[in-house]
């Protein structure tokens, strides 16, 4: 029997046949510049561009003064000449204030009239006057019991803690805590060679026995008055003061 040829496969018409569409090629989307960005550049250009006007200006600066050479010999003698008044207001500014410091003096009532924070600065500038020129003012938080440091002038450093009243002695009396407060600091924090709680008003009848147990001083009412209306130094007016440190 014969092999028979399987009949030819019929085409399908080309509107029938599917599309093969083509798959373009991969463009990266392209990103916007955000605002953050443009405002980055624009600063980076003003910049820029403020930089090159200044090394311009400098530049015509310098050429302009090595052409007029004689303009650096005037804004030399100018400079100089400022530079010795500004020396001269200080140094009579400091003398002024050296003056003013040996003749300060406050009254009993002048001292009751402040405030806490304001007898302190009352005190240093006493201590000023008396010639500790370091004397400072340092009470507030954290003040550790001490409201002035200072260092008079055989070397000695105080550590002062200052208690006012407003009603003066008949206000409340310091008491001893107020005495343990400071001395538990003021010589492991600040060397304290004089330890020393001064008030415009009164001590209790307890605070001179544990004073003198821990070597510590006390100016009351009348010895602040001393102090204060007078020129003699509170080193003058307390017993048993160290002696001014070595090499002093």
């Amino acid at each position: 029997m014969a092999n028979r040829r399987p009949p030819p496969r019929r085409r399908r018409p080309a509107a029938l046949r599917p599309v093969r569409r083509r798959t373009p090629p991969y463009r990266r989307p392209r990103t916007r510049r955000t605002r953050r960005q443009q405002r980055r550049d624009a600063r980076v250009f003003l910049l820029a561009a403020g930089a090159a006007a200044g090394l311009a200006l400098l530049w015509a600066v310098i050429s302009w003064l090595l052409v007029n050479w004689w303009a650096l010999i005037v804004l030399g003698a100018l400079a100089v000449l400022g530079a010795a008044v500004w020396a001269h207001r200080q140094r009579q500014r400091q003398a002024w204030d050296r003056v003013r410091q040996q003749a300060l003096r406050y009254g009993l009532p002048q001292l009751d009239a402040l405030g806490h924070r304001d007898f302190e600065y009352a005190v240093r500038d006493l201590m000023r006057r008396d010639g500790c020129t370091d004397a400072r003012q340092i009470g507030g938080a954290g003040d550790n019991g001490a409201d002035v440091l200072a260092t008079d002038p055989l070397g000695r450093t105080w550590v002062i803690q200052c208690k006012h009243r407003r009603d003066g002695d008949r206000g409340s009396a310091v008491g001893t805590p107020d005495l343990q407060r400071v001395n538990g600091t003021a010589r492991q924090l600040y060397g304290a060679d004089v330890v020393l709680v001064v008030t415009n008003g009164r001590f209790s009848t307890r605070c001179a026995p544990l004073a003198a147990q821990l070597h510590m001083h006390l100016a009351d009412r009348r010895t602040l008055a001393t102090w204060a209306s007078g020129g003699r130094p509170l080193w003058e007016l307390l017993p048993k003061i160290p002696p001014p440190r070595k090499g002093r």
